[in-house]
């Protein structure tokens, strides 16, 4: 789901804690290394991101931010902030070309380039820990 996350409002922050789950502890974020990327560059997006991100003349980066229960996307675009809250359930993250990055979520999509270690380091973190924790074993449901 993609939403403005530009002021504090307690519905959509209840609304992000139910898809992805409460921000780590910080012991847990200690223990993990931690669980925020640094910027990465937007290589391309989908059609509802696109609109967003022409809205201004800015440098087009994010950020990516790891929960119990999946990642955020966060993105600037004129004086807002969005972002695109993806359950582990729902995402699809494929490494394309060298340095680039796709994540996924039903009809939304954003490709990020990762130029440097941590960041490729990062993206490999969320992979195992998706795999870790969540199983793809249909025979459970």
């Amino acid at each position: 789901m993609l939403l403005n996350v530009s002021y504090n409002r307690p519905k959509i922050k209840e609304q992000i804690d139910n898809e992805v789950g409460k921000a780590f502890p910080w012991l847990e974020r200690f223990k993990m290394g931690g669980i925020g990327s640094g910027k990465l560059n937007i290589h391309s997006t989908s059609i509802q991101i696109h609109n967003l991100l022409i809205l201004d003349n800015n440098l087009n980066v994010c950020g990516i931010e790891m929960r119990p229960k999946g990642i955020i996307v966060t993105f600037r675009s004129l004086l807002d902030t969005y972002a695109l809250v993806v359950p582990y359930y729902k995402l699809k993250l494929y490494k394309g070309q060298a340095e680039v990055y796709s994540i996924y979520r039903d009809n939304y999509f954003i490709k990020v380039e990762a130029k440097e270690k941590r960041n490729h380091d990062f993206l490999k973190k969320i992979l195992k820990f998706k795999t870790d924790n969540f199983s793809n074993d249909f025979e459970n449901y």
